[in-house]
């Protein structure tokens, strides 16, 4: 419970709001929302008139008497207490507090606060209050080769020289959860292109891939985030079923779930990015390359018992990774389009035509850096060199009646004027 007359104590002696939340680990919202009534009442710090400590605790009763007074608290404990059996029960589940109490109010008409609920708990289930704190640690270490844990980093602002255009520069980071060792890539756009890109340099970094990826839920991996069935992006999904790997992504808001990438991002940000200028985007890669090679695999790690994550990786980890697959990934892009009355679907910037059959249906698009072939109930109906802007059309996709008078060649024209005669 907070003490009030601490606060009042301290104000009347001069402190500053500031100094008064950091010295009683309070939220300075909450100092200056109990201090309200003190700037009303017309009172200033050093009197007069001069306040004595029963002085203050008349005045912190009149002023918010729920805080003063605990039995004032617990009026809503007896209509708590008849669903002990419930809450006691949903609590033994593994179900949280507030989901209770949400519960109770759709399905019985409670009408207490779920701050009154955790209050109850707390006084009268103190052994399952506890047990609800329990974290439960990872299992054990990592085995070699088993895991790699993966997400983007904000690294701060850079200006092209050669354009004067201001970018944000994201850090890929890849980290092996046995051996911590990790890969860095900046990126200038987090599309489906640079996110896969940065896979395939990561494990051609590595020599080789774990068995299981833990990505964070970003759309260009993971669709639709779920416990025990998330879907994964398609692109994601070919890039895994090519190198044979598992996508296994991190629960949502849980960032618990992928700690060993977590906590080296801001070891990322100050070590390879602040106080350094660079000129081009392929120089910020090959020296973050470097710098994972050189500076991140060749530190004092405190989880290693201060071995270098470089050295720990090539004894342990680097022989138990999966060799890399023979055929090098080709990186495509999937993507969702509707065909228009034109015949044309969009894909990117640029119009593609298909077949007029599928006019007004959905149609998927899978776009290579040379290719883009357009995919309709499973089958590929139309394929086009990919361009970077403006329209391809195969005139075979119009039906032939609409077309003919652009097919007009004169052996078209000798043949119809055969057909009519000498007229």
């Amino acid at each position: 419970m907070i003490d009030l007359v601490e606060i009042y104590v301290h104000w009347y002696a001069g402190r500053s709001q500031a100094q008064i939340a950091d010295s009683l680990g309070l939220d300075r919202k909450t100092v200056r929302k109990y201090l309200g009534p003190v700037a009303g009442s017309g009172l200033v710090p050093g009197g007069p008139p001069v306040m004595t400590e029963a002085d203050w605790r008349a005045r912190a009763q009149s002023w918010f008497p729920a805080l003063v007074d605990k039995g004032l608290r617990q009026v809503t404990w007896p209509a708590i207490d008849v669903h002990r059996d419930y809450i006691t029960a949903q609590l033994a589940a593994g179900v949280t507090v507030s989901t209770i109490h949400q519960r109770l109010v759709d399905e019985q008409g409670f009408e207490a606060s779920v701050a009154s609920v955790r209050r109850w708990v707390r006084g009268n289930l103190p052994e399952e209050a506890r047990r609800a704190q329990v974290r439960v640690l990872r299992p054990g270490p990592v085995e070699p080769g088993s895991e790699a844990q993966i997400d983007y980093g904000r690294l701060g602002v850079w200006t092209d020289p050669a354009t004067g255009r201001r970018h944000t520069v994201q850090a890929f980071v890849m980290v092996l959860a046995c051996s911590r060792y990790m890969f860095v890539r900046p990126v200038l756009r987090m599309d489906q292109e640079a996110w896969t890109h940065c896979h395939v340099e990561a494990f051609a970094f590595f020599g080789g891939f774990p068995a299981r990826l833990v990505p964070d839920n970003l759309k260009t991996g993971v669709d639709k985030p779920d416990l025990y069935d998330p879907q994964i992006n398609r692109s994601y999904a070919e890039l895994a079923a090519h190198y044979g790997t598992l996508v296994d992504p991190a629960r949502a808001f849980k960032p618990k779930d992928k700690p060993r990438v977590e906590r080296p991002m801001p070891y990322v940000r100050d070590s390879f990015w602040r106080g350094r200028e660079f000129t081009t985007l392929e120089q910020m890669e090959v020296g973050a390359v470097r710098w994972s090679r050189d500076v991140a695999g060749a530190r004092s790690c405190r989880p290693l018992d201060g071995a270098a994550p470089a050295a720990v990786f090539a004894a342990v980890e680097a022989p138990a990774l999966r060799p890399l697959p023979a055929t090098e990934f080709v990186l495509a892009t999937w993507s969702t389009g509707k065909v228009g009355p034109d015949i044309h679907v969009k894909v990117g910037p640029v119009l593609y035509s298909v077949p007029w059959r599928v006019i007004g249906q959905q149609v998927h698009a899978c776009s290579t850096a040379t290719m883009v072939q357009v995919v309709h109930e499973g089958k590929v109906v139309a394929t086009h060199v990919r361009r970077e802007r403006g329209r391809s059309t195969t005139v075979e996709h119009y039906p032939p009646e609409r077309i003919a008078f652009h097919m007009r060649t004169p052996i078209w024209c000798r043949e119809v004027a055969e057909q009519v005669g000498p007229a």
